[in-house]
């Protein structure tokens, strides 16, 4: 019986504080699909320590729950990008001077801007520069003087619509 309440308390506490537990991670961490895990990641740690949780100010437990999990991947991330000193760099592999390699790298990158040029506007343009080019989100943001949420958000869309349809392609193929 106690599992059915603290499921119950989880889909409430989801529908009352996705927003708010979103806007903090993305606040700590600066990144939009980051944020998305991390917030997924809150409400299953809140789910797992439901017994635990003294019932008072929830709305505070679940945001340093949330907090807590953004430093946590600072650090990681933190632990990730530690320098290395140049000799201790492992030597770079191109298979770009090969033949075959060449061959397969463009090929590969055909495919990709055929499934991108199916894409419909908005989100062909904005991925043509996000894939393509190399543009972040805030560049494509300042470059259009489209709201970077919003472009934030059509890179996510037009990312899974990649995603389809490449895996569309692969079983036509």
């Amino acid at each position: 019986m106690e599992k059915i309440d603290s499921r119950e308390n989880l889909i409430r506490l989801i529908n009352q504080y996705q927003n708010l537990v979103f806007s903090v991670c993305l606040k700590l961490t600066g990144d939009y699909f980051t944020s998305e895990d991390i917030t997924q990641d809150t409400f299953i740690t809140a789910y797992q320590h439901w017994d635990e949780f003294d019932g008072t100010s929830e709305k505070a437990w679940i945001c340093r729950i949330a907090a807590n999990k953004c430093i946590d991947w600072q650090r990681a991330a933190a632990r990730r990008n530690i320098a290395m000193a140049p000799e201790e760099m492992p030597e770079e592999v191109s298979v770009s001077n090969e033949p075959l390699g060449e061959i397969l790298n463009k090929e590969i990158i055909e495919r990709f801007e055929v499934c991108l040029n199916s894409l419909d506007e908005p989100y062909r343009s904005v991925a043509t520069k996000h894939f393509l080019r190399g543009k972040t989100a805030k560049e494509i943001s300042e470059d259009t003087g489209i709201g970077l949420k919003t472009v934030q958000t059509q890179i996510y869309r037009a990312k899974e619509m990649l995603k389809k349809a490449i895996r569309k392609e692969e079983l036509l193929i």
